[in-house]
């Protein structure tokens, strides 16, 4: 038998079509699967379903997925991932079904290779790229928690980062860390997280359904109306008018010291806040982002007036002994905090928006009044600032205490009642 009549014997059995098929099927070219462009399914991607363990039994499902390595090489690895347990899926074809929507997005025609990287790599990339926008004060907190997140989860790939994993690492915390702490970690690691869907390099978010440790908001200070006398009395100037400034219309210290001789009007009792100062008297918008303006009183004008008459607008309102624009740390520390020491008050600069707060809720200053003067977006926020109790509360409570514990109590009881309380109606009466 020749060459050319074993050849044709031995191809007898493969169809001919099927050659054809054979040789038209596109193959990918390595710049293509570089890019990340053609990276769809041949065919839809099912998955495989395994029921693992003997106490307790669970699905687990497998399929493929594209990976982006750092060196911009595509690789398709088979992933796992525990879908649930036979209880919660008593069927092959109900645990089917659970996976079907975890390749969904395989599956997807939109579908792209994700890159990858450890948490460590991509803490480092969200501080290079995101936290220089933010304020300074913030940033200092941040790196901060960060370091704490490295620490735990630093070299664990982000694909594989989840809420129970995110959970251990909250629990080791906690007993070691304040509440307060480990929120403001989960606060900063949720910020990077949500740049990371951003960046497509995962498409889940563990943090949801996690359980955080109660945090109970410590009561802040409060400088009543007493207080404020007394501080503005043993001060120097120019500080005597920066805290009545700061009582009268509770301006956050970096925006007093961002306040320009041209923000005061003496002719229309306004001041406007423009901008706030950091630390290294650098300006920036007030932390709402918005200019707030404030109607002041005849006697703060008159007190403010020496500052602004002969003055350039662009000059900085309030000066240092060295006649540099304040700096918001230095001018307390240095000149508030040894007041209040002497007096045996406690607080600080925020102690007069406190008690700014409080003052207008006793004087019964509409809501968006209150929000407005103190640059808060929502009332709730206000309403934590306010530290007075109010003559209706204590008009109440002088009542309770009668009701409770006076000798003539049954007495005034029945009173009360009478003039207070609707009538009750029986049951004979109401069928009647």
């Amino acid at each position: 038998m020749s060459d050319t009549q074993s050849s044709s014997a031995c191809n007898t059995n493969v169809p001919v079509a099927a050659l054809a098929v054979h040789d038209k099927l596109p193959s990918e070219s390595s710049s293509q699967r570089k890019a990340g462009v053609s990276l769809a399914r041949r065919r839809y991607q099912k998955g495989t379903l395994i029921l693992r363990g003997k106490r307790e039994q669970v699905w687990v499902g497998r399929w493929l997925e594209d990976e982006i390595l750092p060196t911009g090489e595509t690789v398709r690895r088979h992933r796992s991932e525990v879908i649930g347990t036979k209880k919660e899926f008593p069927t092959k074809r109900l645990a089917q079904r659970q996976l079907d929507a975890r390749v969904s997005v395989v599956n997807s025609p939109t579908y792209r290779a994700r890159p990858t990287a450890t948490f460590r790599e991509l803490a480092e990339r969200w501080q290079t790229k995101v936290l220089p926008n933010h304020a300074e004060a913030s940033q200092r907190s941040e790196k901060s928690d960060i370091r704490a997140l490295i620490a735990v989860i630093g070299d664990v790939a982000v694909k594989d980062i989840d809420t129970e994993r995110l959970q251990d690492v909250v629990a080791s915390w906690k007993g070691r860390r304040s509440a307060k702490t480990i929120r403001n970690r989960i606060t900063t690691f949720r910020l990077i997280w949500d740049k990371a869907k951003t960046w497509n390099y995962v498409a889940h978010t563990p943090y949801e359904g996690l359980d955080l440790p109660a945090y109970i908001r410590e009561e802040q200070p409060s400088f009543s109306r007493e207080d404020v006398m007394r501080i503005i009395a043993v001060s120097k100037p120019p500080y005597n008018i920066v805290w009545s400034l700061a009582a009268e219309c509770g301006i956050r210290r970096g925006e007093i010291a961002g306040l320009n001789v041209g923000d005061v009007s003496l002719t229309a009792l306004a001041v406007i806040v423009k901008r706030s100062v950091t630390k290294k008297r650098q300006l920036k918008p007030p932390k709402n982002g918005k200019a707030r303006v404030f109607a002041i009183s005849p006697q703060l004008a008159s007190m403010l007036r020496p500052l602004i008459e002969n003055r350039n607008a662009d000059e900085p309102l309030f000066l240092s002994a060295k006649g540099k624009r304040l700096e918001p740390d230095n001018f307390v520390k240095r000149h508030l905090t040894p007041v209040v020491k002497k007096l045996g008050l406690v607080g600080g600069c925020h102690g007069f928006r406190h008690g700014n707060a409080s003052m207008l809720d006793h004087l019964r200053a509409p809501m968006k009044v209150r929000q407005d003067r103190l640059g808060h977006a929502d009332s709730k926020t206000t309403m934590l600032y306010t530290h007075a109790i109010s003559a209706d509360e204590r008009n109440v409570a002088a009542q309770l205490g009668a009701l409770l514990h006076s000798s003539n109590g049954e007495r005034f009881s029945s009173l009360f009642l009478a003039q207070d309380l609707p009538k009750m109606i029986t049951a004979q009466e109401s069928i009647s």
